[in-house]
């Protein structure tokens, strides 16, 4: 896992009128919590870009006013309108205790329904899992060679080394859907029953 470098700085008040104020001098209002004490921190704009607007998980090394932190971004809201960033949650993250996060699904090879003339349908573009986070890989690579025209493949039938997927079982993850010109080809190949 990739792992992003973030300086904040503690901030005194909390609530709707100090973060408002937070916001006011281009600055994030943030929290960090699952430690022994949550933190409230701000970061700038730039800093937390690039961290945020990523399909990537990535392990976070917060230095909060000098005192150094292993996270993970948890949450972010958005202004409803503006959709510009409000305010971001991080989970502190430890060695020894499980974390559970989102992870990219990223399929791989050419399925034989696709050489059907089928087209690959990917359902689930994240799986949430569970494990330490040095074992949380940046991706979840599935190969899809073997899946035939009208097959899908459901969660159940995925295993991670070292990972728990806590998605429902018979949730579909990707699929090989018939197109039209699948379905044109097929009808015309099937004999015609005699009269």
């Amino acid at each position: 896992m990739k792992t992003f470098q973030l300086e904040g700085a503690l901030r005194e008040g909390t609530g709707k009128k100090a973060a408002k104020a937070v916001r006011s001098k281009s600055l994030i209002p943030c929290v960090l919590y699952g430690g022994e004490e949550v933190k409230h921190f701000t970061v700038t704009k730039e800093g937390i870009r690039k961290l945020i607007y990523t399909p990537e998980v990535q392990l976070v090394d917060l230095n909060i006013g000098g005192a150094t932190s292993k996270a993970i971004l948890q949450d972010s809201q958005y202004h409803p309108v503006s959709d510009e960033l409000l305010h971001v949650d991080f989970m502190e993250i430890f060695a020894d205790k499980p974390i559970v996060i989102a992870v990219p699904v990223v399929l791989e090879g050419l399925a034989e329904g696709v050489k059907a003339g089928g087209k690959l349908s990917l359902e689930m573009r994240k799986l949430r899992v569970k494990g330490l986070y040095k074992d949380m890989p940046e991706k979840l690579v599935i190969n899809v060679e073997p899946l035939e025209l009208g097959k899908a493949i459901q969660v159940g039938a995925l295993a991670f080394p070292k990972l728990e997927i806590l998605n429902a079982k018979d949730n579909v993850v990707c699929a090989v859907k018939l197109t039209r010109a699948a379905r044109g080809a097929a009808a015309t190949a099937a004999p015609t029953p005699a009269a």
